[in-house]
């Protein structure tokens, strides 16, 4: 008997990936996903219990604080991941073997994991590695992983890098690894053992470990920096609408500075070359993988929502700890140099902008409320972000008053000249001019004022309303930046940051006056950041803010 069209009764995990087919990779809104019938396919026939290890196998359970993905390689352009017994996804022991044999010392590594003895054959070692299962029937919540590629059209210019992509990944799962030996072994030895996997997969396990995945809630491995943070915005949503907050919003966003940065003092090539070895990138073949790597571990995390009807958006308040670390051995000149780095890469996104939608903003919730009164519906604008935390209250602000912006800029661009010099590249006057936001003198200007409290922004209702109200008798014009190339609108990123920033004291303790303790007050710096176009209205908002009429000073460049 013959079919009509006899590929639709065949599962999409066994069709290419071809229009039509199968199409996992795009999403589109207005149409059905294939992505979650391929995963509800998946589950439905996978058995409702964990595969067990055997007798002779020793187990350890580690929960992973995010996402952990592992690519199954499987099907052109989509990450999926590794399907074992019973359509378990799994992590498997060949990759759990490298990723201990790596934290062994040289003898260790022999022992446990085998060697290539002076005649060239293959000695086994005692351990064998079986990988590891989730526990529970939980890891079948929120499979479906959404990515925006936006490197290009937050930094370079208005060019989309393609709309939204997925990938399968595993929410917060509890995995149960296992070991055996093939000789006996004393309890003390298995505690040793079970040490070396933990310090292992602290440094990560499965792919994109740099972006935040696939670390677990016991943290072990060397930091090179930590700061503690506290944040609140509009909350990323997956296709089933559940509300999620992504730590990879952290490397995205100060690798977009990084960018910045070092194309206001580079060509385009050097300036992506640079940046990659930092982060890791896909430009050279086989991919570049990147001297750091981080992770988010939360302390406190609040969902909720905000607006109504068709406006409503989850959102997110969340406090914790934001780690780097190094995932390569460096002479200690560079160590130290990408360690201050990182720390001024960090604190300069801090300082002038936040991370996730809408980074470029100031939360209007804090700062600007009576945007939202009355009855109009009106979407959430902006994000807001602080350092928490006595040690970085302390460390980490560099900045108190509006006096050391320029110095702090300055500060940065040396380190980062400084590496450079480092990576063997020589200092010119060449910069990637263009760029919109290169940070450079000819493309950059920052200015800043000091707001009493966070109710005398003054210059956020700019975005929204005129900054100078016209006087036909005195033949003075409307002044407006609104839907301008500076402030933009849908689809067009625009050019002006806008960011309330908490100013924090340091004051002497009352029983140890050389111990400083930092001191919160309602007082903060806000500053705009303009990367000026050519535009009229781009020219005279400049002209406007040189004038008397505002309180804004000129930060940089002076």
């Amino acid at each position: 008997m013959k079919l009509s069209q006899a590929y639709q009764k065949v599962p999409l995990m066994y069709r290419a990936q071809i229009d039509e087919r199968s199409q996992l990779q795009y999403i589109n809104k207005n149409q059905k996903h294939d992505i979650k019938r391929w995963v509800s396919e998946w589950t439905e026939r996978t058995y409702q219990t964990s595969p067990n290890f055997g007798i002779d196998v020793q187990t350890c359970d580690i929960s992973f604080d995010w996402r952990l993905v592992c690519n199954g390689g499987q099907d052109d352009g989509i990450v999926r991941p590794i399907i074992g017994a019973k359509g378990y996804p799994f992590y498997p022991g060949s990759s759990m073997k490298g990723a201990f044999s790596r934290v062994c010392t040289p003898e260790k590594k022999d022992y446990y994991c085998g060697k290539i003895t002076p005649d060239g054959e293959m000695k086994p070692g005692i351990l064998r590695f079986h990988g590891g299962y989730p526990i529970d029937e939980n890891w079948q919540e929120k499979l479906i992983d959404i990515i925006h590629p936006q490197q290009t059209f937050q930094v370079k210019n208005q060019q989309r890098e393609g709309g939204a992509f997925s990938q399968i990944s595993l929410y917060q799962p509890i995995l149960r690894f296992g070991i055996s030996s093939i000789i006996e072994l004393e309890e003390k030895e298995w505690q040793t053992i079970w040490k070396l996997w933990k310090q292992a997969a602290s440094k990560g396990l499965g792919s994109r470990v740099s972006a935040g995945y696939g670390y677990p809630q016991e943290y072990s491995d060397k930091v090179i920096y930590k700061t503690s943070i506290q944040g609140q915005g509009i909350a990323p949503t997956l296709l089933d609408e559940t509300a999620e907050f992504r730590p990879n919003i952290f490397k995205a966003g100060i690798r977009g500075h990084a960018l910045r940065i070092f194309g206001g003092l580079t060509d385009e090539n050097t300036t992506i070359q640079l940046v990659e070895q930092l982060f890791g990138g896909t430009k050279n073949k086989g991919g570049t993988l990147g001297l750091l790597a981080m992770n988010f571990q939360t302390e406190q995390l609040e969902i909720d929502s905000f607006g109504s009807g068709s406006w409503k958006v989850k959102t997110y308040d969340v406090t914790g700890h934001l780690n780097w670390r190094l995932t390569q051995s460096l002479p200690p000149e560079q160590e130290e140099k990408l360690q201050e780095l990182i720390r001024y890469l960090t604190r300069f996104a801090m300082i002038f902008g936040g991370f996730g939608k809408s980074w470029r903003r100031a939360d209007h919730r804090l700062f600007y409320p009576e945007y939202y009164e009355g009855r109009q519906q009106k979407p959430l604008i902006g994000c807001h972000w602080q350092w928490s935390g006595k040690r970085s209250l302390i460390f980490d602000v560099q900045v108190r008053k509006l006096e050391k912006i320029s110095t702090f800029i300055k500060q940065v661009q040396t380190i980062a000249k400084e590496w450079m010099q480092l990576q063997g590249v020589n200092i010119n006057h060449q910069y990637t001019d263009h760029w919109r936001e290169a940070w450079h003198p000819d493309k950059v200007q920052v200015w800043g004022r000091i707001a009493i409290n966070e109710e005398e922004s003054e210059a956020i209702a700019w975005l929204h309303q005129p900054y100078r109200k016209g006087d036909p008798q005195y033949n003075i014009p409307e002044g407006s930046i609104y839907q301008s190339s500076l402030t933009g609108q849908i689809k067009q990123i625009g050019r002006l940051w806008h960011r309330m920033y908490p100013v924090i004291r340091l004051v002497k303790a009352p029983n140890n006056p050389k111990k400083p303790l930092a001191k919160q007050t309602p007082k903060y710096l806000e500053l705009l950041t303009l990367f000026p176009d050519n535009s009229p209205k781009s020219q005279e908002f400049i002209a406007y803010l040189n004038t008397s009429a505002n309180e804004f000073q000129r930060l940089y460049p002076q």
